[in-house]
Protein backbone atom coordinates (compact mmCIF):
# COMPACT_ATOMS: atom_id res chain seq x y z
CA UNK A 1 0.00 0.00 0.00
CA UNK A 2 1.24 3.22 -0.85
CA UNK A 3 2.39 5.70 1.55
CA UNK A 4 0.48 8.60 2.18
CA UNK A 5 1.86 11.93 1.06
CA UNK A 6 4.37 13.69 3.41
CA UNK A 7 2.58 16.76 2.71
CA UNK A 8 -0.46 17.99 0.54
CA UNK A 9 -2.02 21.18 0.32
CA UNK A 10 -5.66 22.24 -1.53
CA UNK A 11 -6.96 25.75 -2.05
CA UNK A 12 -5.02 27.41 0.75
CA UNK A 13 -6.07 31.02 1.12
CA UNK A 14 -4.60 33.26 4.38
CA UNK A 15 -5.19 36.90 4.64
CA UNK A 16 -3.94 39.37 7.55
CA UNK A 17 -7.26 41.55 8.76
CA UNK A 18 -7.03 44.79 6.63
CA UNK A 19 -5.00 43.21 3.65
CA UNK A 20 -6.17 44.43 0.41
CA UNK A 21 -5.10 40.57 -0.75
CA UNK A 22 -4.45 37.56 0.49
CA UNK A 23 -0.57 36.73 1.47
CA UNK A 24 -1.02 33.18 0.80
CA UNK A 25 -2.48 31.45 -2.31
CA UNK A 26 -1.58 27.79 -2.72
CA UNK A 27 -3.79 26.12 -4.97
CA UNK A 28 -2.36 22.84 -4.85
CA UNK A 29 0.70 21.33 -3.63
CA UNK A 30 1.94 17.99 -2.26
CA UNK A 31 5.04 16.12 -1.62
CA UNK A 32 6.04 12.22 -1.42
CA UNK A 33 7.59 10.84 1.70
CA UNK A 34 11.07 11.81 1.22
CA UNK A 35 10.72 14.33 -0.91
CA UNK A 36 12.60 17.91 -1.19
CA UNK A 37 11.51 20.74 -2.99
CA UNK A 38 12.82 24.31 -2.81
CA UNK A 39 10.34 27.12 -2.58
CA UNK A 40 10.92 30.59 -3.42
CA UNK A 41 9.70 33.90 -3.55
CA UNK A 42 10.72 37.70 -3.05
CA UNK A 43 10.70 39.13 0.47
CA UNK A 44 7.44 39.87 2.09
CA UNK A 45 5.59 37.53 -0.24
CA UNK A 46 4.78 34.95 3.17
CA UNK A 47 6.99 32.10 2.88
CA UNK A 48 7.36 32.26 6.62
CA UNK A 49 3.75 32.44 6.84
CA UNK A 50 2.85 29.49 4.30
CA UNK A 51 5.12 27.71 6.81
CA UNK A 52 3.53 28.78 10.19
CA UNK A 53 0.46 27.50 8.11
CA UNK A 54 1.23 24.03 7.57
CA UNK A 55 3.05 23.73 10.69
CA UNK A 56 -0.02 24.62 12.58
CA UNK A 57 1.04 27.79 14.33
CA UNK A 58 -1.46 29.86 12.17
CA UNK A 59 -5.06 29.12 10.71
CA UNK A 60 -5.84 29.46 7.18
CA UNK A 61 -8.74 31.63 6.33
CA UNK A 62 -9.31 28.68 3.62
CA UNK A 63 -8.58 25.36 2.39
CA UNK A 64 -6.80 22.06 3.50
CA UNK A 65 -3.68 21.19 5.13
CA UNK A 66 -2.77 17.35 5.10
CA UNK A 67 0.45 16.04 6.78
CA UNK A 68 1.36 12.48 6.72
CA UNK A 69 -2.48 11.56 5.73
CA UNK A 70 -3.74 13.76 8.93
CA UNK A 71 -6.00 16.72 8.02
CA UNK A 72 -4.97 19.81 10.18
CA UNK A 73 -7.90 20.91 10.91
CA UNK A 74 -8.59 18.03 12.76
CA UNK A 75 -6.23 18.37 15.45
CA UNK A 76 -6.63 21.42 18.02
CA UNK A 77 -4.87 22.15 21.54
CA UNK A 78 -2.35 19.58 23.18
CA UNK A 79 -3.15 16.98 20.05
CA UNK A 80 -2.17 19.49 17.39
CA UNK A 81 1.47 20.48 19.37
CA UNK A 82 2.03 16.08 20.25
CA UNK A 83 1.57 15.67 16.61
CA UNK A 84 3.88 19.07 15.07
CA UNK A 85 6.26 17.30 17.91
CA UNK A 86 6.29 14.00 16.22
CA UNK A 87 5.72 14.64 12.60
CA UNK A 88 6.68 18.22 11.36
CA UNK A 89 10.76 19.53 12.01
CA UNK A 90 11.74 22.81 12.06
CA UNK A 91 14.48 24.80 10.76
CA UNK A 92 14.26 28.80 11.46
CA UNK A 93 16.15 31.23 9.49
CA UNK A 94 17.53 32.51 13.26
CA UNK A 95 17.11 28.66 14.80
CA UNK A 96 15.39 29.28 17.67
CA UNK A 97 17.82 27.25 20.01
CA UNK A 98 16.92 27.30 23.74
CA UNK A 99 19.18 29.47 25.74
CA UNK A 100 21.18 28.52 28.59
CA UNK A 101 21.11 24.89 27.11
CA UNK A 102 23.33 22.77 25.67
CA UNK A 103 23.71 21.48 22.26
CA UNK A 104 22.66 17.51 23.16
CA UNK A 105 19.86 19.29 25.78
CA UNK A 106 18.44 21.22 22.55
CA UNK A 107 18.03 18.30 20.46
CA UNK A 108 16.82 16.05 23.76
CA UNK A 109 14.07 18.55 24.10
CA UNK A 110 12.81 17.80 20.55
CA UNK A 111 12.87 13.86 21.04
CA UNK A 112 10.63 15.04 24.36
CA UNK A 113 7.68 13.65 21.30
CA UNK A 114 9.50 11.02 19.92
CA UNK A 115 7.86 7.71 20.03
CA UNK A 116 11.34 6.38 20.31
CA UNK A 117 11.98 4.90 23.96
CA UNK A 118 13.23 7.32 26.48
CA UNK A 119 16.42 5.19 27.42
CA UNK A 120 16.98 5.63 23.56
CA UNK A 121 17.08 9.82 23.47
CA UNK A 122 20.53 10.48 24.53
CA UNK A 123 22.04 7.85 22.27
CA UNK A 124 20.26 9.25 19.30
CA UNK A 125 21.02 13.22 19.90
CA UNK A 126 24.61 12.22 20.09
CA UNK A 127 24.61 10.58 17.48
CA UNK A 128 23.21 13.40 14.84
CA UNK A 129 25.49 15.59 16.81
CA UNK A 130 28.54 13.83 15.49
CA UNK A 131 27.42 12.99 12.29
CA UNK A 132 26.57 17.30 11.78
CA UNK A 133 30.12 17.37 13.27
CA UNK A 134 29.38 19.07 16.77
CA UNK A 135 31.97 17.73 18.68
CA UNK A 136 30.85 19.65 21.83
CA UNK A 137 27.56 18.37 22.50
CA UNK A 138 27.47 19.18 26.46
CA UNK A 139 28.52 23.39 25.21
CA UNK A 140 25.73 25.76 26.16
CA UNK A 141 24.17 26.46 22.47
CA UNK A 142 25.26 30.42 22.55
CA UNK A 143 28.75 29.46 22.64
CA UNK A 144 28.69 27.82 19.69
CA UNK A 145 29.48 29.58 15.90
CA UNK A 146 26.64 30.32 13.67
CA UNK A 147 26.94 27.85 11.64
CA UNK A 148 27.60 25.07 14.33
CA UNK A 149 24.11 26.50 16.04
CA UNK A 150 22.86 25.67 12.49
CA UNK A 151 24.05 22.26 12.93
CA UNK A 152 22.26 21.71 15.94
CA UNK A 153 18.70 23.15 14.54
CA UNK A 154 18.91 20.86 11.64
CA UNK A 155 19.74 18.20 14.36
CA UNK A 156 16.65 18.84 16.35
CA UNK A 157 14.29 19.28 13.38
CA UNK A 158 14.97 15.78 12.33
CA UNK A 159 15.60 14.34 15.74
CA UNK A 160 12.37 12.73 15.63
CA UNK A 161 12.05 11.18 11.91
CA UNK A 162 9.58 13.35 11.63
CA UNK A 163 7.04 13.34 8.07
CA UNK A 164 8.13 16.80 6.98
CA UNK A 165 10.95 19.47 7.79
CA UNK A 166 10.38 22.48 7.03
CA UNK A 167 13.05 25.35 6.35
CA UNK A 168 12.66 28.94 6.72
CA UNK A 169 15.75 30.43 4.89
CA UNK A 170 17.94 27.83 6.35
CA UNK A 171 20.95 29.84 5.37
CA UNK A 172 20.11 33.54 6.06
CA UNK A 173 23.18 33.88 9.12
CA UNK A 174 25.30 32.18 7.48
CA UNK A 175 28.14 33.74 4.83
CA UNK A 176 27.71 32.18 1.10
CA UNK A 177 30.88 29.83 1.37
CA UNK A 178 28.77 27.87 4.03
CA UNK A 179 25.33 27.65 2.69
CA UNK A 180 25.75 25.49 0.04
CA UNK A 181 26.83 22.93 2.73
CA UNK A 182 24.64 23.97 5.36
CA UNK A 183 21.78 22.84 2.89
CA UNK A 184 23.85 19.55 1.79
CA UNK A 185 23.75 18.68 5.66
CA UNK A 186 20.26 19.59 5.75
CA UNK A 187 19.03 17.31 3.03
CA UNK A 188 21.70 14.84 4.14
CA UNK A 189 19.98 14.90 7.14
CA UNK A 190 16.66 14.35 5.86
CA UNK A 191 17.10 11.49 3.50
CA UNK A 192 18.53 9.42 6.59
CA UNK A 193 15.74 10.13 8.89
CA UNK A 194 13.34 9.52 5.74
CA UNK A 195 11.60 13.31 6.05
CA UNK A 196 10.65 15.05 3.12
CA UNK A 197 11.74 18.56 2.92
CA UNK A 198 10.29 22.00 1.80
CA UNK A 199 13.03 24.95 2.37
CA UNK A 200 11.17 28.58 1.67
CA UNK A 201 13.97 30.85 0.09
CA UNK A 202 14.01 34.04 -1.81
CA UNK A 203 17.91 33.42 -2.76
CA UNK A 204 17.70 31.90 -5.86
CA UNK A 205 21.36 30.77 -5.72
CA UNK A 206 19.96 27.55 -3.86
CA UNK A 207 17.46 26.58 -6.49
CA UNK A 208 20.09 24.02 -7.95
CA UNK A 209 20.54 22.39 -5.22
CA UNK A 210 17.54 20.93 -5.18
CA UNK A 211 15.31 18.23 -7.76
CA UNK A 212 11.83 20.28 -7.55
CA UNK A 213 11.31 24.35 -7.67
CA UNK A 214 8.56 25.74 -7.35
CA UNK A 215 7.53 29.20 -6.75
CA UNK A 216 4.85 31.61 -4.67
CA UNK A 217 3.70 32.57 -7.85
CA UNK A 218 2.82 29.30 -9.54
CA UNK A 219 1.16 28.12 -6.58
CA UNK A 220 -1.02 30.84 -6.60
CA UNK A 221 -2.39 29.67 -10.12
CA UNK A 222 -4.73 26.52 -10.62
CA UNK A 223 -3.74 23.14 -10.45
CA UNK A 224 -2.85 21.68 -13.80
CA UNK A 225 -6.08 19.29 -14.75
CA UNK A 226 -5.18 15.71 -14.08
CA UNK A 227 -3.12 16.62 -11.41
CA UNK A 228 -4.06 14.88 -8.17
Amino acid sequence: MPHDPALRIHDLVFSYPGAPKPVVKVRHLALAAGEQAVVTGSSGRGKSTLLHLVAGLMEPDSGEIVIAGTPLRTLRGSSRDTFRGRQIGMVFQTFHLLHGFTALENVLAALMFSTLPRPEHKARALSLLERLGIDRPHAPADELSVGQQQRVAVARAVACRPALVLADEPTASLDPENAAEAVRLLQESCRESGSALVCVTHDRSLVPLFDRHESLDTLAEPAVQGVS
